[in-house]
């Protein structure tokens, strides 16, 4: 087992996807905690299709995939926002059309010009083969500036996610950091993109976030231990897939999906319990 994995991480495709994999995991699990509680998780879903429709015409046009992906799905984060608070179309609705919009100009053009490729579909379903040196690069560069950020404006984001009214009355512009957030958010998307596809990349955000709310109670408790579990689920993730030759991206999910089920029963068994400790207590004191 040992010199099996010495010789699946001596290949170099690995460790850029180990790397890769392991940094945007981090930065999903903490973007995710806030984005799930202000109910902002299907933002992610959208931004990935954004950032698909851009890749594929960037691909059409032969530009640089990431570096013309980057801003356009920074800017879609922004137009996302902007629609939900001040116009008549909120949430969910603003999502769609942004991103169906998006990823059917995107589609559109590409089908006029050089189809949809084996490159294409690699930023769709992910392909940890199709990492570059440049996109490892790119990716721990921009994926520190997400964490730097992130643990430099924590206290600001904590207070945003919970109470904006509160926010703004104390000084601190919740608007500004709900952009902040976003802005991240569509950085940490488009990183992810080439590794785990367009399709599961938003899994990546929903997921830890949810599976670590199962059993703590505490924003900085569920953010760390959403942080350790999405990277133990991608390590799990990378290493099944390559023993059993399954696509990396969507075995991290299934890894993922089997996690939140473990905890949601932990969670469960925890409630139960704590009722029943509590109704002990309640009959040794009326004694």
């Amino acid at each position: 087992m040992i010199e099996t994995l010495h010789i699946m991480f001596s290949y170099s495709f690995i460790l850029r996807a180990l790397i890769v994999g392991v940094l945007v995991s981090l930065c999903a699990s903490l973007l995710g905690v806030s984005l799930v509680l202000k109910r902002y998780s299907m933002i992610g879903d959208g931004l990935s299709h954004v950032g698909f429709g851009a890749i594929a015409v960037a691909t059409a046009f032969n530009w640089a995939p990431m570096e013309f992906t980057i801003p356009v799905v920074i800017i879609a984060a922004f137009l996302l926002l902007r629609l939900s608070e001040n116009s008549s179309i909120k949430g969910d609705s603003a999502i769609a059309i942004i991103s169906t919009g998006a990823l059917a100009f995107g589609i559109l053009v590409a089908s006029m010009t050089t189809g949809m490729n084996t490159d294409i579909n690699s930023y769709l379903f992910g392909s940890i083969l199709a990492m570059t040196l440049n996109d490892v690069l790119l990716s721990v560069v921009l994926s520190a500036v997400v964490i730097v950020l992130f643990v430099l404006f924590y206290n600001k984001i904590f207070a945003v996610t919970f109470d904006e009214t509160f926010s703004n009355a104390t000084g601190i512009r919740a608007n500004v950091y709900n952009m902040l957030i976003a802005i991240l958010t569509a950085i940490t998307i488009v990183l992810g993109m080439r590794m785990m596809g367009a399709l599961l990349i938003s899994s990546l955000i929903i997921f830890p976030a949810l599976t670590s709310m199962r059993v703590c109670k505490h924003f900085k408790t569920v953010v760390i231990v959403s942080a350790v579990i999405s990277i133990i689920c991608f390590l799990l993730g990378l290493i099944i897939s390559y023993f059993f030759s399954t696509p990396t991206g969507a075995t991290v999910v299934v890894i993922n999906i089997g996690i939140f089920i473990l905890f949601s029963i932990l969670g469960k068994l925890r409630s139960v319990s704590y009722t029943h400790l509590r109704a002990h207590e309640t009959e040794l004191h009326l004694v």
